[in-house]
């Protein structure tokens, strides 16, 4: 079987593996080791004069994204090379490296714990307002203590809206398009981003890591806010979501998250920042399960465009 119909099953496979087993041991998570890597470089980084950081920033950007690629492309080419030695016409060597194949993209994906994470936030809502805002805590890095139970669940939607794109939709992407070095270098960026990629005390010194997953976030974005309309079953006119992308600060996040707040008919808000559909209304208990629901659809529409747009890439390569 050829390489790309292996990968191909792996699409599904991980999302099959995602759900049943969700996250693999921190220890064995590569996302955690590149996040250590990150945390290891930043503080000594942000010591540095402004100018210094920002290039010693690209810098470790750059190292960190060929080692996270190279590794890609050493298991890839292991598998393929294990399959030509344990017969590569053979149906179960197919098999096996799709499964294996799947299991290594698995921790490029995260939709059960976002997933989950945004469904505790209402649960945690339903028991009190603290227990809602501690568990929010979790998914974001602004401060929630000013919050009251409607900018939580706000919060809470948006962060799913958000994370759809960043944990399902652009790791598939850049998987359908360079497989599984892609995967994990998007994976990267996007992790340097979270960890580097804000103002205060990392503004030079993420800088680059802010601008390159803006770059490599830009078309998924916009198809996963894609997906979510079109899983929603709902009408909405591309003029009309570009308006509310448009209103923050981000080139990407507002995408999904318009999407949403506008198929929803609620208001997603940042305190002193944006206001989504500012004629929508307060987010109700109701308006997180919709979202959840919608999301879900958006995740296996994401794994069948993406396992398309790989089928045609094998084609091209093929003419």
């Amino acid at each position: 079987m050829d390489w790309w119909a292996v990968s191909l099953c792996a699409i599904p496979l991980a999302l099959v593996i995602d759900r049943r087993w969700g996250e693999p041991p921190v220890w064995l998570h590569p996302v955690v080791w590149m996040g250590r890597y990150l945390g290891a470089l930043g503080p000594r980084l942000c010591a540095l004069p402004p100018a210094s950081a920002f290039v010693g920033g690209m810098l470790a950007w750059a190292l960190g994204a060929c080692l996270v690629v190279a590794l890609g492309l050493a298991v890839e080419l292991m598998l393929q090379w294990g399959g030509l030695l344990l017969g590569a016409d053979a149906l179960w060597t197919a098999v096996v490296q799709a499964v294996l194949l799947a299991l290594v993209l698995k921790p490029m994906l995260a939709w059960r714990m976002l997933r989950d994470e945004v469904a505790a936030v209402e649960q945690a809502l339903a028991e009190s307002l603290p227990a809602g805002r501690s568990q929010l805590q979790r998914l974001v890095s602004r401060d929630v203590a000013a919050l009251d139970a409607t900018t939580v669940r706000e919060s809470a939607i948006e962060t799913l809206a958000e994370n759809l794109n960043d944990s399902v939709v652009a790791p598939l992407f850049w998987f359908a398009v360079g497989g599984l070095p892609a995967a994990a270098l998007y994976r990267f960026a996007n992790t340097a981003d979270a960890m580097w990629g804000y103002r205060g005390r990392y503004e030079w010194a993420g800088k680059w890591a802010a601008h390159a997953d803006d770059v490599v976030s830009w078309l998924p974005a916009r198809l996963t806010a894609v997906l979510l309309v079109l899983m929603s079953g709902r009408r909405l006119s591309w003029s009309t979501l570009r308006r509310q992308a448009a209103q923050t600060p981000s080139p990407n996040g507002g995408w999904p998250m318009g999407a949403m707040a506008l198929l929803l008919g609620i208001q997603l808000r940042k305190p002193d920042v944006y206001v989504l559909h500012a004629d929508g209304v307060l987010a109700q208990p109701q308006h997180t399960r919709l979202a959840l629901v919608w999301a879900g659809r958006a995740v296996w529409a994401a794994a069948v465009w993406s396992a398309l747009l790989l089928w045609g890439i094998a084609l091209l390569k093929g003419m």
